[in-house]
């Protein structure tokens, strides 16, 4: 089966986007007020934890429930293992981990060499172009992402009567 379009793929990125921040500003909420946190400075690292936590939930139960978020539903994706079965818990959260690696990098930088923002943003613009370009160095036209944790982004057919 042939992959998706970059394009097609990005644009369920960039709507996926739209979804996590309502899901993450839920589990911030929740959050703040299960610990009465009343400065976002206070338990800054267990408030990114648990948002890891919760977003990795959210994937991993989306993957494994029929291989689709709802942004993936709207353009019509589904997420397979490398067999075309529906993925496995273990299989969807390594998927999870390895999506990361689209921002962890190039935001690794910025302390690292104590970049002002705008050098950052622009470490990570590339970063993402370089990463979204690779898809058209695997012959299957996978992200690489997807090839380590062996799984397929393939399109739904729709039938027409």
């Amino acid at each position: 089966m042939r992959a998706p379009t970059l394009r097609r793929r990005l644009a369920t990125m960039l709507y996926e986007g739209v979804i996590l921040f309502g899901v993450v500003f839920i589990a911030g909420y929740l959050f703040s007020t299960l610990t009465q946190q009343r400065n976002g400075l206070t338990h800054h690292n267990w408030l990114m934890s648990w948002i890891g936590i919760v977003l990795a939930a959210y994937f991993v139960y989306f993957w494994t429930h029929g291989g689709q978020t709802l942004p993936m539903k709207t353009w019509r994706l589904r997420i397979v293992d490398a067999h075309g079965q529906p993925v496995r818990p273990g299989r969807a959260l390594a998927r999870y981990a390895l999506a990361w690696l689209w921002f962890l990098p190039p935001l690794a930088l910025h302390p690292l060499f104590s970049l002002a923002v705008p050098q950052t943003l622009a470490v990570f613009a590339a970063w993402v172009t370089l990463w979204a370009a690779a898809v058209w160095l695997d012959p299957a036209r996978q992200f690489l992402h997807d090839r380590l944790a062996g799984t397929r982004v393939i399109p739904i057919q729709t039938v027409v009567k």
